[in-house]
């Protein structure tokens, strides 16, 4: 596991949110609570599962996020920046240049694995508390479900790491072995299981964030996708989506308007079936990138630059860095479709209309992300304004599990037709954007997903498990039976049992 990593839990005060970015204490070791002499009682308890959450939204001091990790690395972006210097781990990424030295193997699986440490010291010390079993029982449930989505994102990105159930002590933390990927894959599926039992059906506003069962069939769907396990896959969305759109057993439904998604204050609507939150109010700093819990994306992804020429006809971006400009063959295929306006902030029309001027950073193709931007109207009021939006992230929404049960149908065999649910399911995704239907067939599904999630931290993911991210990816650099996979960072493997994947040159 991650070998920097200190014994003793992350404490962290929860917030009005309990799903945020990484906080960092900086704590007097003479206040220092170890995690010896913790956990004592319920409100330790919720605070050390605070600290497990946290884990999902976390962001790098060095501007790292799980999405702009693989945005940078997919065939709808760029990684952009100022130059082509300009936030290398990025770059590594979009030029497949990444290494086992590189900061995005090292981020991810640090975060991966911080989260799984919090769970299980968690997991451990939590049997020990004196409280309300029902509680007690929901914790355990949070927790073991969390700790299966951080393995999922873990197998899917090294494909070769240890299946930890428990904290690692220090004399034990070299002799870490990796597991099967198969057993990897076994244990997320009993972890996500066993914890639906004990997980309410809905999620009452004033606890917007944690999870519940649907989110836990969501995931659990996803996993069987991966796995092709169609039907079970199937199954799983089918309890998330119900019978029929806007028939969900969990109360999900599509939003009528595509666009009101990037409403900053429309968090946790009925679309959102796993988010990340972030808010305006904790104050980080340039000092303290990835401490706070401001989302970093809005300046990330605001054109570099920018002036309003013509105010009354300018939208009200902030000047950002210029990350992940969509590419030209992405722009050409929204172009004209619904979604087009909402997902994309096109510089290019504004500035050739002499309305807006920004500056021509790396890779600039004029086209922006419009749907995190950082504005104006929605920047914090307090601390370092350009780092503490607070525009929450879906990690997945209803949209998303319509289609991926629309796809596992059609893969499983089912009859996709006009009129049965893997049509009717798949086609409420364009009715909603006011498009006519179409057959469900793979291309289909495929480029639906692509302009629907887009800029939502899904296409890589989605190439690597169709099969065709050499295809698609290769002018970026990508080579195939490599990159599918990251390599396990160099400083996993020096004085340990843990060894290179064999797709990088090692053993495993």
């Amino acid at each position: 596991m991650k070998k920097n990593i200190l014994f003793y839990a992350a404490l962290l005060v929860a917030s009005q949110e309990l799903v945020s970015c990484q906080k960092q204490l900086d704590v007097n070791p003479r206040d220092r609570i170890l995690e010896s002499g913790y956990y004592v009682n319920q409100q330790q308890a919720f605070n050390g599962l605070v600290a497990v959450y946290d884990q999902l939204g976390n962001q790098s001091s060095g501007y790292l996020t799980k999405l702009n990790i693989f945005a940078s690395g997919s065939d709808d972006h760029f990684a952009g920046g100022d130059s082509p210097s300009d936030l290398g781990d990025l770059q590594a990424m979009n030029n497949y240049t990444v290494n086992s030295l590189s900061g995005a193997p090292s981020y991810l699986w640090g975060k991966g694995f911080t989260g799984i440490y919090r769970a299980n010291v968690l997991l451990k010390k939590i049997e020990g508390i004196g409280m309300d079993a029902n509680t007690k029982n929901r914790y355990i449930a949070e927790a073991k479900a969390l700790r299966a989505i951080f393995y999922f994102d873990l197998v899917r990105i090294f494909k070769n790491v240890p299946l930890l159930l428990e904290p690692v002590d220090k004399d034990n933390m070299y002799n870490v072995v990796q597991a099967a990927p198969a057993d990897v894959y076994k244990q997320i599926e009993a972890d996500l299981n066993a914890s639906l039992g004990a997980l309410p059906a809905t999620i009452p506003t004033a606890e917007a964030g944690r999870l519940g069962q649907g989110a836990v069939h969501a995931v659990l769907g996803k996993v069987y996708l991966w796995q092709e396990k169609w039907v079970q896959a199937a199954s799983e969305f089918a309890l998330v989506n119900g019978a029929a759109p806007g028939a969900s057993t969990y109360g999900y439904k599509l939003l009528p308007n595509f666009a009101d998604l990037w409403k900053v204050t429309n968090k946790f609507n009925s679309e959102s079936i796993l988010e990340l939150a972030y808010n305006t109010t904790s104050n980080m700093g340039w000092g303290n990138v990835g401490s706070g819990e401001g989302n970093v994306m809005g300046i990330l992804v605001g054109p570099r630059n920018y002036v309003p020429k013509i105010a009354a006809q300018a939208p009200d971006y902030v000047s950002g860095w210029s990350v992940m400009p969509f590419t030209q063959e992405f722009f050409d295929l929204i172009h004209f479709d619904p979604r087009n306006k909402p997902t994309v902030a096109n510089l290019d029309s504004l500035e050739k209309a002499g309305i807006v001027s920004y500056k021509h950073a790396n890779a600039n193709t004029g086209y922006f992300v419009e749907k995190f931007a950082g504005r104006t109207s929605t920047k914090a009021a307090v601390g370092q304004l350009e780092l503490n939006f607070g525009q929450n992230m879906y990690e997945i929404r209803l949209a998303d599990t319509y289609m991926m049960e629309a796809e596992a149908l059609l893969k499983s065999g089912a009859a996709v037709g006009a009129g049965t649910k893997a049509y009717i399911m798949f086609n409420a995704v364009r009715a909603r954007v006011g498009l006519n239907p179409v057959a469900v067939t793979i291309d289909n599904i495929m480029k639906e997903r692509r302009i629907e999630l887009a800029a939502e931290g899904q296409r890589w993911f989605d190439l690597v498990r169709w099969g065709l991210a050499a295809s698609k990816l290769s002018s970026k650099g990508f080579v195939a039976g490599k990159n599918e996979i990251l390599p396990v960072p160099e400083r996993e493997l020096a004085n340990s049992k843990i060894l290179q994947s064999k797709e990088w040159g090692g053993s495993k």
